[in-house]
């Protein structure tokens, strides 16, 4: 049984960075693809980004192209979301989970979404 579990959110001001980690739990981490979502308040949750399971292999939302670097750690189970010049639309609860990856989307597998993480970007 996958259990993934969210960490590094803050309140950052605008152009700032922030680091989330993605904890892995469970077996065979190397088999699967991971993504980012994220939900503003009232909106649905949305994709952020994903990496294909080899590594090799990214996709992102393109209102974060270019700003956010997502990656893995093997030897830690770990998935991380590099994320720099922060906007204040980036504010929103940002979660991780196991994706599918579809003729280049990310179909996320997580059924319980824990708490996830926040992310606050002031002005």
């Amino acid at each position: 049984q996958v259990q993934l579990e969210e960490s590094g959110g803050g309140l950052v001001q605008a152009g700032g960075s922030l680091r989330l980690s993605c904890k892995f739990s469970g077996r065979a981490f190397s088999r699967y693809s991971f993504g980012w979502f994220r939900q503003a308040p009232g909106r649905e949750r949305e994709f952020v980004a994903a990496l294909h399971f080899s590594g090799a292999g990214s996709i992102y939302a393109d209102a974060v192209k270019s700003r956010f670097t997502i990656s893995r750690d093997g030897t830690n189970n770990m998935v991380y979301l590099q994320m720099n010049s922060l906007k204040p639309e980036d504010t929103a609860i940002y979660y991780c989970s196991e994706v599918a990856l579809v003729a280049g989307t990310a179909i996320p597998s997580r059924r319980d979404w824990g708490q996830g993480t926040q992310v606050t970007v002031s002005s």
